[in-house]
């Protein structure tokens, strides 16, 4: 009995180790060196929130599906060659893909769960970022991330794509009510940062996202793109096994008018048996991978508590 109790803790205390180092990689990728620092100052601080605890933001916000949805918004504000332009001329993206994301993140973080004058913070220094980010693109077509226009696209491809991974493969289905709910949420956010008339419920995303469809196309820094998150991420074994899969159940969620600019292939029956079981699978995993270092975790602890 002793030796079985002895065995069992030397099993369990393995487990841990492989979950904090796969949970340690995949946060450092996603959200940076500085977690722990970070999501302290965003998580603790004290002050009003722009978004109470009931909110949808937080729920969708809070979950692993993040890592996917993340993943799909890359994938697809490539294919608008103006914003392609953008990232290409002024980010390191080629040798660095996952910073954008790591950016991403910690501006969810701050405006979703920091305290009010964090977010105000972070909205005024994107601003000021963007405020430098302007050029022509090789054909000769001027962009300026501070066009509304393509501040639009970046916001309705993010809310899109995490909204609709969250449904496919979240804790919980969102209502009808609570899916515009997070719409709405994304609206004060977009709004800060210069969007005109955001949408604000879920339908009004989709018509808005579709607008969009005549002006994407196929470039090389689409390219570039599908192969840097997809095919070539930096990450070391195991936790690169863990991220095909993930890459895989994020492929399933593009929207299918988004496979051929992509590059990628459409098999329905595939996705439907295989690939979203599997996107599933994953997100179950992420969430008990990165529990114990999730600086959102704290967040769905809150959440869970007040269902």
């Amino acid at each position: 009995m002793h030796m079985a109790t002895v065995a069992r803790s030397k099993g369990e205390d393995l487990v841990r180790q492989l979950r904090d180092s796969l949970g340690e990689a995949l946060r450092e990728r996603v959200v940076g060196s500085n977690a722990d620092e970070r999501a302290a100052q965003i998580m603790e601080s004290p002050g009003e929130r722009w978004f109470g605890m009931d909110r949808p933001i937080r729920v969708v916000h809070s979950d692993a599906t993040m890592f996917i949805g993340g993943l799909r918004a890359l994938l697809v504000q490539a294919l608008h060659p103006l914003a392609m332009a953008g990232v290409a001329q002024h980010s390191d993206f080629r040798n660095d893909p996952w910073g954008r994301l790591q950016r991403t993140a910690d501006f969810l973080a701050a405006t979703t769960f920091g305290p009010a004058t964090l977010a105000n913070e972070t909205i005024a220094r994107i601003n000021h970022v963007h405020s430098f980010v302007k050029g022509t693109t090789s054909d000769g077509v001027p962009f300026s991330a501070r066009d509304p226009h393509l501040l639009r696209w970046v916001h309705v491809v993010e809310a899109e794509s995490f909204l609709s991974t969250y449904q496919r493969y979240g804790a919980r289905k969102l209502s009808q009510s609570e899916r515009d709910g997070y719409v709405e949420d994304m609206a004060r956010i977009a709004s800060e940062l210069g969007v005109t008339a955001p949408p604000r419920s879920e339908r009004a995303l989709r018509d808005q996202l579709n607008m969009f469809r005549g002006e994407l196309r196929t470039t090389q820094e689409s390219r570039d793109a599908v192969r840097y998150l997809l095919l070539e991420p930096p990450l070391e074994y195991p936790a690169r096994a863990a991220y095909g899969v993930l890459a895989a159940a994020t492929i399933a969620t593009l929207p299918r008018w988004s496979r051929p600019l992509l590059q990628l292939p459409y098999l329905p029956l595939t996705e439907r048996v295989v690939l979203h079981p599997l996107g599933q699978a994953v997100t179950s995993a992420f969430r008990w991978i990165t529990q114990p270092t999730s600086p959102f975790q704290r967040a769905a602890d809150d959440i869970d508590s007040r269902a």
